[in-house]
C-alpha cells in the first residue's frame, strides 16, 4: 500500500469543490481535526450530513474516511467500548469490500477494530489484537502515516499483556524504519514511548522522551495545540508525581475542568491525583469522589469494561482513604460487575478483592435515632449544620439505618417509612455518582412496593442518568399493562434525554390521551414539538396547558407545579411568535406584565441589544449581536457569510431561557456594561434577503470609513468590519513595510443588483489613497475582475 492518504484528501477536496459539493469538501478536510481535538459537538453536527452526502454521491472512499475519523473520536476521545463495537465491525467489513479495499484509509479500520477491543478488555483480547495488527503491518510501508499509528497500537497491546519492555523495543524498531523511509515519527509516537517507559518505572527517561518528542515536533514547524498541551501535561504530571516532584506535578496537571471535558485524559489524571493525595498534596474530598464516580459511570455506560474497572479501583482506594464506606462498597460492586465481563482477570481480581475487604472493614456508624426516624432528623438540621455535614457520612448513616430496618418486622409494619428511608438512601447514592448501586436498591424495593410513584419516578431518573437503556425498557415494559400512563411517561423522559423528540412527543400524547389533566407531560410535549420545529403544535399544547392547569390560590404547595409557571407563558410566547399569532403573544405577555408600544398587530419594537447564539455549518456555535424587537424576536446586525444560515437584518425567534447569567451585583461597572443577554436561536422568522460580499484592502482611516458606512446605510446596505487592529497588509510602495488593513462584509439588499453595488462602492471609495478589492462582487456584477485581482496581488491580500 503506497497511496498517501493526505494527498488523496487534497485531491478529493479539490474535486468536490469543483463539483459544487462545498459542504462535503469542508467536512473532508475538517473532520479529522475535530476528531483528534475532541471537538465533539462540531463533529456530531457535521458527520450525519457528510456521510449521507458521500453515500448519495456514490463515494465509498470518502465514506470510509468519514467513518474512520468519527470512530477515532468515539474510541479515543470518548472512550467508548461496546457502545462503538457495532460500528467498528461494520466499518471493518465495509473497508475491505472490493470498491474500498484500495482506499488509503481502509487499513485504519483495523486499528479502530483493535482499539475498540482494547477499550472493552485490552488484556483479554491480546492474542486477537496482535494477530490482526501483525498481518496489517506487513502490508503497510513505513513511510505511511498509518505505520506510525499501527505501530503504536501494537505497542499498546504488548503493554496490556504486561510486556512493556517488548513494547519499547517494538517502538524503537518502528522509529528506525520510519526514519529510514525519510519520515519522522509523530508527537503521539513520542507519547507512546514515554508511556512504555512509565510502565517500566523509568520515569526520568519518560520525561526526557516527551521533551525530545516536543522538540522534534516544534523543530518541524508544528505548533502544539490545546489537545497536545492537555495530553503532555497529564503524562508529565503522572511521571513527576511518581518521582515525588509534587509541586512540578501540580503545575503540569490539567485543571479538573479539562479532565471533565475530555475523557481521554481522565485515567492518567486520576493516577496522578492518587499519588498526590498520598503525598497530602491534593484534597481527597467528597467532591473528588463524585467526579471520579461520574467518570466511572460514564465508562460503564460506554461499555469500556476494563477502563471502568481500573478507574473504579482508583476511586475506591481514595474513598477508603477518606473513610467513605458506602462509596467504596459501591465502587467495589461496580468493579465486580465489570470483572464478570472480562476475559482475563489475573491483574485486577486481587486488587478488587482488596478494595472490597478494605471497604467492608471501615466502621459502621452508630445510629443517633431509630432507623425510620433518620430522614426526619437529617432534614431538620439547620442550613449551617447541613453545610458542615459530610454527604458521604450522611450516606453511611442512611445505609446503616437501611441495613437495620430492611427485613425487620418494623419495615413490614411501616412500609411507607421504609420506602421513605430507601428513597433518601438511593437518592443520595445517585447524587454522588453511583447510579447503578442506587438503581439496585430501588429495583429491590419496587418488588415490595410496586405501585409507589416516588419509587418509579426516582428509578426512572436514576436509569436515565446512568444511560441504562435496558433498565428503562425493563421498567416501562413492567408497567405497561397495569400502569400504562407511567410507562408512557418513562418512555417520553427517556426519549427526551436522548433528543429523540418525535418519540418523546408520541409518548406524551399517548399519556395525555389517558390522563388529559397531566401538566408536566404537556410541558415536555410542547418542548418536543418546539425542537421538531412544529410550532403550531407547540402553541396548541401550551394553550391547552393553561386550560388544564390548577389555580394558584388553593393549590397545595406540593401541587404548585401543576399551576401556570412563568416559563409556560414564555414558551407559549415563543411558539406563538414563530406562528405570527400576535394576539396570543400579547395575551401571554400581558400575563407576564409585559407592556407593548402598540395594542395590536405584529410586535416590532426596539428593546435592547442582545446576543443570539447560532450554529455554523460546521457545528461550531457563534454569538451574533442583535437588537431585541419583541419578547422572543431579534434583528441580526452583522453581515454574515455562507457558513451561517442568517444575514443582516434577518428577524429571528429565540428560545426564552438565558444561556448565561447576568453579572453578580458586586461585579465591576465595566463587566455589567459589557454584558448582553444571550439567547439560543430557534428559527428564522423574516429573512431580509441580503447577499454578502467581502471587501479587503487598506484601512482608509476612521473618518473615511465612517463616511462610507453612513452612505451605504442610507442606501439600504449593511457593512460589518471583521478585522481588528492587528490586521496588516503589504505596502506596494515598500514591500518590507505594512499598512493597516480592513476586512469587512458588505450586505447588498434584495432591492439592489450586484452591478449597482459595484458602481456604488467604486464611486464612494474613488477618493481613497489605496483601493479596496471586492473580487466576488465584481464577478457577480459582470465587471472586469482584473482590477481586483491586481489589488489582491499588489497588497498581498
Amino acid at each position: 500500500m503506497t497511496t498517501d492518504v493526505w494527498g488523496w484528501v487534497h485531491d478529493t477536496h479539490e474535486q468536490l469543490v469543483e463539483a459544487g459539493q462545498h459542504r462535503l469538501a469542508t467536512a473532508l478536510v475538517e473532520i479529522a481535526g475535530y476528531a483528534v481535538d475532541g471537538r465533539n459537538e462540531q463533529l456530531d453536527a457535521m458527520y450525519p450530513e457528510a456521510l449521507a452526502s458521500a453515500r448519495a454521491l456514490g463515494l465509498p472512499w470518502v465514506e470510509v474516511f468519514l467513518r474512520h475519523w468519527r470512530l477515532q473520536n468515539l474510541l479515543n476521545k470518548r472512550h467508548q467500548g461496546e457502545q462503538a463495537m457495532t460500528e467498528a465491525v461494520s466499518l471493518l467489513e465495509f473497508a475491505h469490500r472490493e470498491e474500498t479495499a484500495s482506499c488509503p484509509q481502509s487499513v485504519c479500520a483495523v486499528q479502530d477494530f483493535t482499539i475498540c477491543h482494547a477499550n472493552i478488555d485490552g488484556p483479554g483480547y491480546v492474542p486477537e489484537r496482535l494477530a490482526v495488527l501483525e498481518e496489517v503491518l506487513e502490508r503497510v510501508e513505513p513511510a505511511r502515516a498509518c505505520f506510525d499509528c499501527l505501530s503504536r497500537e501494537y505497542a499498546d497491546t504488548l503493554e496490556d499483556d504486561g510486556r512493556a519492555e517488548a513494547a519499547l523495543a517494538h517502538l524503537d524498531r518502528a522509529q528506525t524504519r520510519i526514519q529510514a523511509a525519510g519520515e519522522r515519527v509523530s508527537l503521539s509516537f513520542g507519547q507512546a514511548r514515554a508511556g512504555a517507559l512509565h510502565k517500566l518505572g523509568r520515569y526520568p527517561e519518560a520525561l526526557a522522551a516527551l521533551d525530545a518528542a516536543v522538540q522534534a515536533h516544534t523543530a518541524a514547524r508544528q505548533v502544539l495545540d490545546e489537545d497536545d498541551h492537555r495530553k503532555l501535561g497529564v503524562i508529565r504530571a503522572r511521571a513527576l508525581a511518581a518521582l515525588g516532584r509534587h509541586e512540578e506535578a501540580l503545575a503540569q496537571l490539567p485543571p479538573v475542568a479539562q479532565a471533565e471535558g475530555y475523557a481521554d485524559i481522565r485515567h492518567r489524571w486520576a493516577e496522578a491525583v492518587e499519588q498526590l493525595v498520598a503525598a497530602d498534596r491534593y484534597p481527597n474530598d467528597a467532591g473528588l469522589g463524585v467526579r471520579l464516580a461520574h467518570w466511572v459511570s460514564y465508562l460503564d455506560a460506554a461499555g469500556s469494561h476494563r477502563p471502568c474497572l481500573d478507574l473504579a479501583l482508583i476511586a475506591g482506594r481514595l474513598a477508603v482513604g477518606r473513610g467513605a464506606r458506602e462509596v467504596a462498597l459501591a465502587l467495589a460492586a461496580t468493579g465486580e460487575r465489570k470483572l464478570a465481563l472480562l476475559r482475563r482477570t489475573d491483574t485486577v481480581a486481587g486488587p478488587l478483592a482488596e478494595l472490597r475487604a478494605a471497604a467492608a472493614a471501615l466502621p459502621v456508624p452508630a445510629l443517633p435515632v431509630a432507623p425510620a426516624e433518620l430522614p426526619r432528623l437529617l432534614g431538620e438540621r439547620s442550613a449551617a449544620q447541613a453545610a458542615e455535614a459530610s454527604v458521604e457520612a450522611d450516606l453511611d448513616l442512611l445505609a446503616a439505618a437501611w441495613a437495620a430496618l430492611d427485613g425487620e418486622p418494623a419495615a413490614a409494619a411501616q412500609p411507607a417509612a421504609a420506602t421513605d428511608l430507601l428513597l433518601h438512601l438511593a437518592g443520595l447514592l445517585a447524587s454522588l455518582g453511583h447510579e447503578q448501586s442506587s438503581a439496585a436498591l430501588l429495583w429491590a424495593r419496587l418488588e415490595r412496593d410496586p405501585g409507589h410513584q416516588d419509587l418509579i419516578g426516582m428509578l426512572t431518573s436514576v436509569l436515565i442518568e446512568a444511560r441504562d437503556d435496558a433498565g428503562l425498557r425493563r421498567l416501562a415494559d413492567r408497567l405497561a399493562l397495569a400502569q400504562p400512563s407511567d410507562a408512557h411517561w418513562i418512555r417520553a423522559r427517556w426519549a427526551a434525554a436522548e433528543s429523540r423528540w418525535a418519540e418523546a412527543l408520541e409518548s406524551c400524547e399517548a399519556l395525555l390521551a389517558l390522563e388529559p389533566d397531566r401538566i408536566n407531560p404537556r410541558r415536555l410535549a410542547g418542548a418536543a414539538a418546539t425542537e421538531l420545529g412544529e410550532h403550531d403544535r407547540a402553541q396548541r399544547l401550551y394553550q391547552d396547558l393553561l386550560v388544564h392547569a390548577l389555580p394558584v390560590e388553593g393549590t397545595a404547595p406540593e401541587q404548585q407545579y401543576r399551576t401556570v409557571q412563568p416559563a409556560d407563558l414564555w414558551h407559549l410566547i415563543t411558539a406563538a411568535t414563530a406562528n405570527r399569532d400576535w394576539a396570543a403573544v400579547r395575551e401571554a405577555g400581558a400575563r407576564l406584565g409585559i407592556e407593548f408600544d402598540e395594542p395590536e398587530g405584529p410586535v416590532e419594537e426596539e428593546w435592547q441589544l442582545v446576543t443570539i447564539r447560532a450554529r455554523r455549518a460546521n457545528g461550531a456555535t457563534t454569538d451574533l449581536p442583535a437588537v431585541r424587537t419583541g419578547p422572543a424576536t431579534a434583528r441580526i446586525l452583522p453581515v454574515l457569510g455562507e457558513d451561517i444560515p442568517l444575514n443582516h437584518h434577518d428577524v429571528v425567534v429565540f428560545a426564552p431561557a438565558l444561556l448565561e447569567p447576568a453579572p453578580a451585583e458586586d461585579a465591576s461597572e465595566e463587566e455589567q456594561a459589557r454584558w448582553r443577554p444571550t439567547f439560543e436561536l430557534l428559527t428564522l422568522l423574516d429573512p431580509a434577503g441580503y447577499t454578502s460580499y467581502f471587501l479587503d484592502g487598506a484601512w482608509p482611516g476612521p473618518d473615511a470609513w465612517g463616511v462610507l458606512r453612513e452612505a451605504l446605510h442610507e442606501a439600504g446596505y449593511g457593512l460589518w468590519a471583521y478585522s481588528g487592529e492587528q490586521y496588516a497588509i503589504t505596502d506596494p510602495a515598500d514591500e518590507e513595510a505594512e499598512l493597516p488593513g480592513i476586512y469587512a462584509a458588505l450586505g447588498v439588499p434584495p432591492t439592489a443588483a450586484a452591478a449597482e453595488a459595484d458602481a456604488l462602492l467604486t464611486r464612494l471609495t474613488a477618493p481613497w489613497a489605496h483601493p479596496l478589492s471586492w473580487l466576488e462582487l465584481a464577478k457577480a456584477a459582470g465587471a472586469d475582475p482584473v482590477r481586483h485581482e491586481e489589488i489582491v496581488s499588489r497588497y498581498g491580500l
